[in-house]
Protein backbone atom coordinates (compact mmCIF):
# COMPACT_ATOMS: atom_id res chain seq x y z
CA UNK A 1 0.00 0.00 0.00
CA UNK A 2 2.79 2.49 0.83
CA UNK A 3 4.48 2.16 -2.71
CA UNK A 4 0.67 2.53 -3.97
CA UNK A 5 0.10 5.93 -2.04
CA UNK A 6 4.13 7.95 -2.43
CA UNK A 7 3.63 7.91 -6.39
CA UNK A 8 0.26 9.07 -5.97
CA UNK A 9 1.09 11.76 -3.39
CA UNK A 10 3.94 12.46 -5.56
CA UNK A 11 1.85 13.05 -8.80
CA UNK A 12 -0.30 15.42 -6.58
CA UNK A 13 2.69 17.39 -5.43
CA UNK A 14 3.91 18.06 -8.69
CA UNK A 15 0.80 18.59 -10.23
CA UNK A 16 -0.22 21.13 -7.52
CA UNK A 17 3.12 22.82 -8.41
CA UNK A 18 2.76 22.86 -12.24
CA UNK A 19 -0.44 24.85 -11.39
CA UNK A 20 1.20 27.04 -9.18
CA UNK A 21 3.70 27.94 -12.27
CA UNK A 22 1.13 28.45 -14.55
CA UNK A 23 -0.49 30.71 -12.14
CA UNK A 24 2.47 32.73 -11.63
CA UNK A 25 3.22 32.93 -15.26
CA UNK A 26 0.25 34.63 -15.62
CA UNK A 27 0.49 37.11 -12.50
CA UNK A 28 4.44 37.51 -13.79
CA UNK A 29 6.40 38.75 -16.91
CA UNK A 30 5.48 38.41 -20.61
CA UNK A 31 7.71 38.72 -23.57
CA UNK A 32 6.24 42.05 -23.81
CA UNK A 33 7.13 43.48 -20.54
CA UNK A 34 9.74 45.30 -20.29
CA UNK A 35 11.59 45.28 -16.72
CA UNK A 36 10.39 48.06 -14.09
CA UNK A 37 14.16 49.01 -13.54
CA UNK A 38 15.39 50.04 -17.19
CA UNK A 39 11.75 51.40 -17.99
CA UNK A 40 8.45 53.07 -16.77
CA UNK A 41 5.92 50.22 -15.29
CA UNK A 42 2.67 49.50 -17.43
CA UNK A 43 0.76 51.65 -15.66
CA UNK A 44 3.53 54.44 -15.96
CA UNK A 45 4.20 54.73 -19.48
CA UNK A 46 0.14 56.12 -20.39
CA UNK A 47 0.97 58.48 -17.96
CA UNK A 48 4.00 59.58 -19.18
CA UNK A 49 3.58 59.55 -22.89
CA UNK A 50 0.09 61.85 -22.29
CA UNK A 51 1.93 63.88 -20.36
CA UNK A 52 4.76 63.88 -23.50
CA UNK A 53 1.99 64.74 -25.98
CA UNK A 54 0.24 67.34 -23.68
CA UNK A 55 4.01 69.51 -23.53
CA UNK A 56 4.76 69.49 -27.41
CA UNK A 57 0.65 70.57 -28.15
CA UNK A 58 1.41 73.16 -25.37
CA UNK A 59 4.57 74.39 -26.79
CA UNK A 60 2.69 75.79 -29.11
CA UNK A 61 0.77 78.08 -27.52
CA UNK A 62 1.84 82.20 -26.78
CA UNK A 63 3.62 83.26 -23.91
CA UNK A 64 6.34 85.30 -22.99
CA UNK A 65 9.76 83.58 -22.36
CA UNK A 66 11.88 84.01 -18.72
CA UNK A 67 14.67 82.92 -18.07
CA UNK A 68 17.56 80.93 -20.22
CA UNK A 69 16.04 80.50 -23.40
CA UNK A 70 17.89 77.87 -25.00
CA UNK A 71 17.93 75.55 -21.61
CA UNK A 72 16.18 71.75 -22.22
CA UNK A 73 14.64 71.93 -18.57
CA UNK A 74 11.27 74.11 -19.87
CA UNK A 75 8.38 75.11 -17.97
CA UNK A 76 5.18 75.78 -19.25
CA UNK A 77 2.93 78.22 -16.50
CA UNK A 78 -0.86 78.94 -17.64
CA UNK A 79 -2.14 81.57 -15.65
CA UNK A 80 -4.36 83.99 -15.11
CA UNK A 81 -3.19 87.60 -14.64
CA UNK A 82 -6.05 88.08 -11.70
CA UNK A 83 -4.78 84.92 -10.08
CA UNK A 84 -2.97 85.44 -6.53
CA UNK A 85 -1.80 82.01 -6.76
CA UNK A 86 -0.09 82.86 -9.82
CA UNK A 87 1.47 85.75 -8.88
CA UNK A 88 2.76 83.37 -5.57
CA UNK A 89 4.43 81.13 -8.24
CA UNK A 90 5.79 83.86 -10.15
CA UNK A 91 8.34 85.17 -7.43
CA UNK A 92 8.72 81.44 -6.27
CA UNK A 93 10.31 80.66 -9.98
CA UNK A 94 12.53 83.44 -9.79
CA UNK A 95 15.58 81.72 -8.07
CA UNK A 96 15.39 79.46 -10.89
CA UNK A 97 15.93 81.70 -13.99
CA UNK A 98 19.09 80.95 -14.30
CA UNK A 99 19.12 77.37 -14.79
CA UNK A 100 15.35 76.97 -16.66
CA UNK A 101 13.85 78.01 -19.39
CA UNK A 102 9.91 79.17 -18.23
CA UNK A 103 7.41 80.04 -20.29
CA UNK A 104 4.42 82.21 -19.34
CA UNK A 105 0.97 81.43 -20.99
CA UNK A 106 -1.83 84.17 -19.77
CA UNK A 107 -5.45 82.80 -19.66
CA UNK A 108 -8.36 84.34 -19.03
CA UNK A 109 -11.10 83.30 -16.69
CA UNK A 110 -11.36 84.95 -13.88
CA UNK A 111 -12.31 88.57 -14.09
CA UNK A 112 -13.07 90.69 -17.25
CA UNK A 113 -9.30 92.55 -16.95
CA UNK A 114 -7.46 88.94 -17.24
CA UNK A 115 -7.72 89.06 -21.34
CA UNK A 116 -6.77 92.61 -21.59
CA UNK A 117 -4.11 92.44 -18.92
CA UNK A 118 -2.62 88.73 -20.84
CA UNK A 119 -2.92 90.69 -23.94
CA UNK A 120 -0.59 93.55 -22.48
CA UNK A 121 1.93 90.96 -21.24
CA UNK A 122 2.21 88.74 -24.47
CA UNK A 123 2.72 92.58 -26.80
CA UNK A 124 5.00 93.43 -24.12
CA UNK A 125 8.85 93.91 -25.70
CA UNK A 126 9.81 92.67 -21.86
CA UNK A 127 7.34 90.13 -20.73
CA UNK A 128 9.22 89.94 -17.42
CA UNK A 129 9.59 92.84 -17.11
CA UNK A 130 6.09 94.10 -17.33
CA UNK A 131 4.94 90.98 -15.13
CA UNK A 132 6.89 92.51 -12.41
CA UNK A 133 4.95 95.46 -12.77
CA UNK A 134 1.93 93.71 -12.50
CA UNK A 135 2.35 91.61 -9.32
CA UNK A 136 3.21 94.73 -7.82
CA UNK A 137 0.44 96.81 -8.35
CA UNK A 138 -1.88 93.25 -7.11
CA UNK A 139 0.25 93.57 -4.18
CA UNK A 140 -0.43 96.87 -3.90
CA UNK A 141 -4.24 96.66 -4.43
CA UNK A 142 -4.50 98.67 -7.69
CA UNK A 143 -5.63 95.12 -9.47
CA UNK A 144 -2.69 95.12 -11.83
CA UNK A 145 -1.84 96.68 -15.48
CA UNK A 146 -4.59 99.11 -16.90
CA UNK A 147 -5.70 97.37 -19.82
CA UNK A 148 -6.36 100.31 -22.30
CA UNK A 149 -6.64 99.23 -26.10
CA UNK A 150 -5.23 95.75 -25.55
CA UNK A 151 -4.00 94.41 -28.60
CA UNK A 152 -6.28 92.76 -30.99
CA UNK A 153 -4.05 89.99 -32.05
CA UNK A 154 -2.99 89.24 -28.84
CA UNK A 155 -6.63 89.00 -27.32
CA UNK A 156 -6.67 86.19 -29.96
CA UNK A 157 -3.68 84.26 -28.63
CA UNK A 158 -5.00 84.71 -24.86
CA UNK A 159 -8.24 82.93 -25.98
CA UNK A 160 -6.23 80.33 -28.07
CA UNK A 161 -4.07 79.69 -24.95
CA UNK A 162 -7.57 79.67 -22.44
CA UNK A 163 -8.91 76.83 -25.35
CA UNK A 164 -5.29 75.12 -24.84
CA UNK A 165 -5.70 75.15 -21.15
CA UNK A 166 -9.06 73.77 -20.89
CA UNK A 167 -8.15 70.96 -23.64
CA UNK A 168 -5.74 69.58 -20.65
CA UNK A 169 -8.93 69.20 -18.85
CA UNK A 170 -7.57 71.50 -16.14
CA UNK A 171 -9.32 73.20 -14.24
CA UNK A 172 -7.27 75.62 -12.45
CA UNK A 173 -4.05 78.16 -12.26
CA UNK A 174 -1.67 77.82 -12.23
CA UNK A 175 -1.16 74.70 -14.55
CA UNK A 176 2.17 73.75 -15.10
CA UNK A 177 3.65 71.58 -17.50
CA UNK A 178 7.21 70.95 -17.59
CA UNK A 179 10.31 69.01 -19.30
CA UNK A 180 13.06 68.32 -16.61
CA UNK A 181 15.86 67.56 -19.29
CA UNK A 182 16.25 67.28 -22.96
CA UNK A 183 14.32 63.33 -23.14
CA UNK A 184 12.19 64.12 -19.88
CA UNK A 185 10.68 63.21 -17.65
CA UNK A 186 7.91 65.05 -18.40
CA UNK A 187 4.67 65.89 -16.28
CA UNK A 188 2.15 68.28 -15.42
CA UNK A 189 0.60 69.52 -12.12
CA UNK A 190 -2.10 71.86 -11.49
CA UNK A 191 -1.75 74.60 -8.64
CA UNK A 192 1.75 76.48 -7.29
CA UNK A 193 4.92 75.16 -5.98
CA UNK A 194 7.34 76.83 -3.71
CA UNK A 195 11.01 76.92 -4.88
CA UNK A 196 12.28 74.22 -3.63
CA UNK A 197 9.62 71.81 -5.30
CA UNK A 198 9.86 73.71 -8.59
CA UNK A 199 13.55 72.53 -8.40
CA UNK A 200 12.85 68.99 -7.67
CA UNK A 201 10.05 69.06 -10.23
CA UNK A 202 12.77 69.81 -12.93
CA UNK A 203 15.72 67.62 -12.00
CA UNK A 204 17.59 70.60 -10.20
Amino acid sequence: MKSQVAPDAHSRRKAIAMAGATLFSLLGCSKNDVPAASSPSAAEAPAADVNRRAFDAVSRGNGFVVGQAMAAPTLLVFFDPQCPHCATLWNAAKPLRNRIRMVWMPVAFIAPASGPQGAMLLAASDGAALMDEHESLLASGRGGLTAVDAPAAQMEKVKANTALWKSLQATSVPHLVYRAGADGPYGQQSGGAATAELERMMGL
